[in-house]
């Protein structure tokens, strides 16, 4: 059902799917949902400053976005790479053409149009993305399919560790990276995250060292028709030889690229929910 109701969808036009979404946000906003305090509690974590009219007006927009991004799930899965084109064009794409024949890892925080992005990417270059098996493995191949579609790239399964996807870098794929969530301390330093200690994964810093490769950030921006998928230039000074620093960077980097547009990060998510020695929990 979810499948036909999203190639319906992939026929309208984006300021129709995005009008669309908006009235569902809007409404399931309102829910009285354990998603929505953990939202509004991480919201007043990284920026106290902000009233709460202001907080809540970015977590309803929030809502908004993440709405938006599953409709979109009908253009990744239906459209034409034609079609994906113009709906996301890439700014800073030279960044990336200018590394040709060395391994790249493309840094990409979990913001709304995240898939859409490494989709959109793929049709440049080749890449290797992670994600994680779903309890229903005819499901998890339909969607796996539908991903590599245009066979412009590979997946592999996080439950299988860092290792395949080093592999895949090394074969010449570039390796779309999703750093910023909280799995625990294992692999894991606590650096700030606007100025709060994170428990954050290491495996960018160690991936650069392990492959020699150059890291590219890399973030959708959203746009009245579409997205534009921002591509930077390679981090400086990265990797260094102290991984906590580099970690602290990537958090910089990121806190940067969410002011930008902070109603498309991931508030739902608890990213302080490991806590250093002796803290207590925060939500």
């Amino acid at each position: 059902m979810v499948v036909i109701l999203l190639w319906m969808v992939h026929w309208l036009p984006f300021p129709i799917l995005r009008l669309l979404a908006q009235v569902l946000g809007t409404l399931l906003y309102w829910l009285p949902t354990s998603r929505k305090k953990i939202g509004l509690r991480n919201l007043q974590l990284c920026f106290p400053e902000w009233s709460l009219p202001k907080r809540q007006h970015c977590l309803r927009n929030h809502v908004v976005e993440l709405v938006s991004m599953f409709l979109e799930y009908g253009y990744l899965w239906f459209s034409s790479p034609e079609r994906l084109r113009r709906l996301m064009p890439i700014e800073g794409l030279e960044h990336l053409q200018a590394l040709e024949g060395q391994p790249v890892i493309l840094c990409m925080p979990h913001f709304a149009g995240l898939d859409f992005g490494g989709l959109r990417i793929s049709l440049e270059t080749p890449v290797v993305s992670m994600y994680s098996r779903q309890k229903s493995s005819d499901f998890d191949a339909w969607v796996e399919g539908r991903r590599l579609r245009f066979a412009t790239g590979k997946i592999v399964s996080r439950q299988d560790g860092i290792r395949p996807a080093l592999r895949a870098l090394r074969q010449g794929y570039r390796f779309y990276y999703l750093p910023d969530q909280d799995f625990g301390t294992r692999d894991a330093v606590f650096v700030d995250f606007f100025g709060i200690p994170a428990a954050t994964i290491t495996g960018m810093s160690r991936m650069a060292h392990a492959a020699q490769a150059k890291v590219i950030p890399c973030y959708p921006r959203r746009e009245s028709w579409g997205y534009t998928l921002v591509v930077e230039p390679p981090m400086a000074n990265f990797p260094s030889e102290d991984v906590a620093q580099d970690t602290r960077h990537m958090n910089a980097l990121i806190e940067r690229q969410v002011l930008i547009r902070p109603e498309q990060y991931f508030w739902l998510h608890k990213r302080f929910k490991s806590r250093p020695p002796g803290q207590p929990s925060l939500y």
